[in-house]
């Protein structure tokens, strides 16, 4: 993920994160005021004419009561067939959800979604520790810059001067347009070339320009990059360099 997905997900997790909290806050402040009572209770007080109202969710009966107004839920037998009988002799208000319609979304969501929350918090943690493995593990990857056939191309034409190295180099065009031919006679292309002199003397443009003569990518890296602190680290980025040559 790029930085911009990063920064999205990250606030849609603090906003659901808020979200959730909030409404664990709610369920716990209602469940405070809410007194949960047995069913026996709760038909003895309709009995005797204490309930005022009563919603009905499936097996579960919220109500309030007549003299102070104070609420309470218990959780009634499934099919129980004398409940709604008994409610409406004693003129009780009655209102029944069907916990298939309605508010179903918000009830399924509130079950799976801390789980779904939980789940993206997982995955989001184990993405950063593979990100900082990874970055880790390429440590000591070499920081090279690769320059393909299609950019700007620097040949023999762009350099002046140094026409004797220029010559010596033309072997190793050769070589590489036409490794084949070389092979098949056993020769080998030499392990390198060095190029020596002073900052500024065209040895970056030089050596762009065989890649450029033999029709080859070109990678490029400063001689700082190979410098660590760390022991190892700078043979490291060279070996891995050749590597990706």
């Amino acid at each position: 993920m790029n930085s911009t997905v990063k920064t999205v997900v990250f606030w849609l997790v603090i906003v659901l994160s808020a979200f959730l909290l909030w409404q664990v806050m709610k369920a716990g402040s209602a469940g405070q005021k809410d007194t949960e009572v047995t069913f026996s209770k709760f038909l003895t007080d309709v009995d005797q004419g204490n309930v005022k109202e009563v919603t009905i969710t499936g097996q579960e009966v919220r109500g309030k009561y007549r003299n102070d107004n104070s609420a309470f839920h218990t959780t009634a037998p499934s099919n129980y067939p004398d409940m709604i009988k008994t409610l409406r002799d004693k003129d009780v208000s009655m209102t029944v959800r069907d916990i298939t319609s309605g508010s179903w979304p918000l009830q399924l969501l509130g079950t799976w979604a801390p789980l779904i929350l939980l789940a993206a918090l997982w995955f989001f943690m184990i993405r950063q520790m593979q990100t900082g493995g990874n970055k880790a593990l390429s440590f000591g990857k070499s920081r090279a810059r690769l320059l393909s056939m299609q950019q700007k191309k620097v040949t023999f034409k762009d350099v002046a001067g140094v026409d004797e190295a220029k010559e010596e180099l033309k072997e190793i065009i050769e070589f590489l347009r036409e490794a084949q031919k070389f092979q098949k006679l056993g020769g080998r292309i030499p392990k390198g070339v060095l190029l020596v002199g002073p900052p500024g003397t065209g040895k970056t443009l030089l050596a762009r320009a065989v890649a450029g003569e033999a029709n080859v990518p070109f990678f490029s890296i400063s001689g700082s990059d190979f410098v660590e602190m760390f022991v190892g680290v700078g043979a490291s980025r060279v070996r891995d360099l050749f590597e990706q040559g």
